[in-house]
């Protein structure tokens, strides 16, 4: 079973450290996948770490992850509130996709309050900081871990 997990940013995440650190911090984006990197190899999960201004190119990264990951952890940003398409590509994915935020978009502006994406979504992580990367690999690697201990490769829904 793949151990592999698609760890995939939308736009103006590459600005992170430096846009509106009051609301999403000082971390870089550098600094988040280096802390999902580490966490990752505590959790023998393998990481693919990927980030784009470009609606088209997270669909495609979906798409890839649907021959080899076991795992999407998706903050789509601005797109979580306007794509359909992005919702479209992970309805074709059939493994675990967690959503997460930065910051707590039901704290903010109305249109931020809703989610195209957590209709498909396994879990949602909003307003934990950069700390909600790592609360889905934790759980997705918890999620693997009891697959394989009931000898299933299907997606299983645990509390």
């Amino acid at each position: 079973m793949s151990r592999l997990v698609s760890v995939l940013n939308g736009p103006n995440l590459d600005l992170l450290g430096r846009r509106e650190p009051a609301i999403y911090g000082y971390e870089t984006l550098a600094d988040v996948e280096r802390d999902c990197r580490a966490l990752a190899g505590e959790l023998g999960l393998e990481l693919r770490f990927l980030q784009s201004n470009r609606e088209y190119e997270i669909i495609d990264w979906v798409h890839e992850a649907r021959e080899d990951a076991a795992g999407i952890v998706i903050n789509a940003a601005a797109f979580t509130h306007t794509s359909v398409a992005i919702l479209d590509a992970l309805n074709a994915y059939e493994g675990l996709v967690f959503e997460v935020h930065i910051s707590n978009v039901h704290q903010r502006e109305e249109f931020r309050h809703h989610s195209f994406l957590s209709a498909r979504a396994d879990g949602v992580i909003v307003g934990c900081g950069t700390q909600g990367y790592q609360f889905a690999l934790r759980r997705i690697a918890r999620l693997l871990e009891s697959q394989a201990e009931a000898g299933k490769g299907e997606k299983a829904s645990f509390s």
